[in-house]
């Protein structure tokens, strides 16, 4: 990043971490924020009830920086911790980090550069997965695929461009106050939805590709496609909430598992007709395949593609479904 944006140290800036259950990651996470050029900062962790070695590794380093706080929520609830960390900010901005990702020292500074400018209600940059297993590399590799993540432009950007939402975004600390912080019944997809109000308000999103987070993804296939059964399950409850943010890019995975649940219906009389309904699918996972295959640094890796494409897919789908019908007999039990 150009040094034009150099070292701030005038505004007291709020960086917040909701935590649980991170004792693999968090300690890098932790280091790479207090290792920021940006000094003049207040560094909330929210620790959400974690029942591993999370909150000793949280207080080994609150020993050494006192610009360090914890806030302990008893619910593990991110909205509910990102709230926590919102009401205990001190500084003009608010930076959100993840816990299971690591930021690059000019991170902060970057983000309240871009944000003093008065254009902006968030800015934010790109999260590429990181992948530390054979299956969590082909995880990463199909999460930076256009195939695999569609539309969201965070996964994969080059140039800077305004968007509809942002990953773990950057905040004046006022506004997010103005529009009553996160919305705290969403059990997944809150930063959308606050991302959607903002909007709403007339609120410009930035997203900058050169900053950038690293992220740590599911290592697993299997855990890919409970993450994204969660990220369907907080989209249909969002889409019932704001009918208006459900775009076309929304419906397609929930399209495709209708679909292949029709021809898995079809399948017992019609075998022929089934695989034809399913075939397109399967060629575009293959050619998906074959595409983000290069990309990967060790071949071998290339077997666990297929399945996260799929676990990806057909999670977010069938999510964004029980999501709907959940919201739906929630809705008929209140009246």
């Amino acid at each position: 990043m150009s040094a034009r944006r150099g070292k701030h140290t005038d505004e007291l800036v709020t960086v917040i971490m909701p935590a649980r259950n991170e004792e693999q990651a968090i300690g890098a996470a932790l280091d790479s924020v207090l290792g920021q050029s940006y000094q003049n900062l207040q560094f909330v962790v929210i620790d959400g009830g974690s029942t591993d070695g999370t909150r000793p590794i949280i207080e080994e380093r609150q020993a050494l920086d006192p610009r360090l706080e914890v806030v302990t929520n008893p619910l593990p609830n991110i909205p509910v911790s990102l709230n926590m960390g919102l009401a205990e900010a001190r500084g003009r901005w608010l930076v959100r980090v993840d816990a299971h990702s690591t930021v690059p020292p000019t991170y902060v500074a970057d983000l309240v550069a871009r944000l003093r400018e008065g254009t902006w209600a968030g800015v934010g940059g790109v999260k590429p997965g990181v992948g530390i297993t054979p299956a969590g590399r082909a995880i990463a590799a199909a999460m930076g695929s256009r195939f695999g993540v569609g539309n969201s432009k965070y996964h994969y950007a080059t140039t800077e461009l305004e968007v509809d939402h942002l990953p773990f975004g950057a905040y004046p600390v006022d506004l997010l106050r103005e529009v009553g912080g996160w919305d705290e019944n969403l059990v997944a997809n809150e930063d959308y939805e606050l991302d959607y109000r903002l909007r709403g308000r007339g609120g410009r999103l930035l997203l900058d590709p050169r900053v950038v987070i690293a992220w740590q993804c599911r290592q697993s296939v299997p855990d890919l496609y409970k993450q994204y059964v969660r990220y369907g399950k907080g989209k249909a409850d969002v889409a019932m909430l704001h009918p208006a943010s459900l775009s076309a890019r929304h419906v397609v995975a929930p399209a495709l598992v209708a679909w292949l649940a029709l021809a898995a219906l079809r399948a017992g009389r019609h075998p022929a007709q089934a695989a034809l309904m399913v075939s397109p699918y399967v060629a575009g996972v293959a050619v998906a395949t074959r595409q983000t295959r290069r990309v990967l640094e060790n071949d071998a890796d290339w077997v666990h593609l297929p399945g996260a494409f799929t676990a990806m897919h057909v999670g977010w789908g069938y999510g964004f479904w029980a999501g709907l019908v959940r919201g739906l007999v929630r809705r008929r039990s209140a009246r």
